[in-house]
């Protein structure tokens, strides 16, 4: 007797497909293959004690970062269904080059808000070929492309759909504040405050453009400046040597203690308030999501 009720291979496969591309399946997939990507590279940099060091490293990363977006092309095209939007050509180099400046110029008007309160000293400059120039500058492109690959172009996108804009934002925040918590030095203070400073700001950058370009430029600045620049640990991972010879001295809620001046109080004001603007413009351009519940259903 034929069943009529019996799963077509279509349909089986059509079933696939919905469970493949739920976003709760695509955070975690995306976790893991991406990771897999970024992490043995970010291991062989001398920084985590890898034996690779110098230009060297930097050219391997900037390879890795390029497999980093051509993989995400493909998952977009082949896992999504979906063409990539997220790392586009047209105007990527004013969007790189305009996040380049931001995180270079906030972190900057932050160290100077601390200098100005007496919680960091400026004691020399030290000669280039004494710096860790090209392994932070690895760093820095590394964690910007990897990190806002996964948490804003994965995991915010993904929640967006299913919960809505404000609570995807909110959600990534505090997922992206709480895995600093894997850092050597890192403080519950530490990973609260990259959950408003840098959760808001990165997650606006995307929300504003729809695309990755200036979120990573303003990430792998960020942490460029603070690294090489300044001389300052990037987010509780030791002491850099940078082209400025830096002191911090002074309570932790100033200076930020050994995880670096990202937990200090005029970091959280500075990049919260370029935040916040950056979140109001991009609400006014229109494009945030209610969450499915309240989203009206087609009959």
């Amino acid at each position: 007797m034929p069943m009529d009720d019996a799963p077509t291979p279509a349909s089986n496969s059509g079933l696939a497909v919905r469970v493949l591309r739920y976003p709760v399946t695509l955070i975690v997939l995306g976790f893991a293959v991406f990771s897999l990507i970024a992490g043995p590279a970010k291991r062989l940099g001398a920084l985590e004690g890898g034996p690779i060091t110098g230009p060297g490293y930097f050219a391997l990363v900037l390879v890795d970062a390029a497999i980093i977006v051509l993989l995400w092309k493909a998952w977009r095209r082949w896992i999504e269904g979906e063409g990539d939007h997220e790392f586009t050509l047209p105007g990527a180099g004013r969007e790189l080059g305009v996040g380049l400046l931001a995180g270079l110029g906030l972190f900057s008007l932050m160290t100077g808000i601390v200098w100005l309160c007496g919680g960091i000293e400026f004691l020399g400059v030290r000669r280039f070929g004494d710096t860790q120039f090209w392994d932070w500058a690895a760093v820095g492109v590394i964690s910007g492309v990897f990190e806002e690959t996964l948490f804003r172009g994965l995991v915010l996108r993904q929640l967006e759909r299913f919960v809505g804009t404000w609570w995807a934002l909110a959600a990534t925040s505090v997922l992206f504040g709480a895995v600093h918590m894997m850092n050597p030095d890192a403080t519950w203070t530490g990973a609260a405050s990259i959950m408003v400073e840098a959760g808001i700001l990165l997650g606006a950058c995307y929300l504003y453009t729809r695309r990755l370009w200036l979120a990573v430029g303003l990430h792998a600045a960020w942490n460029f400046t603070q690294a090489w620049v300044f001389s300052v640990p990037v987010s509780g991972t030791g002491q850099p040597i940078g082209i400025l010879v830096t002191n911090r001295a002074g309570p932790e809620w100033l200076t930020g203690g050994n995880f670096g001046l990202e937990a200090s109080l005029a970091a959280v004001f500075v990049a919260s308030v370029a935040g916040l603007w950056l979140l109001w413009k991009a609400y006014g351009k229109g494009g945030f999501v209610a969450p499915a519940w309240r989203r009206p259903r087609l009959a």
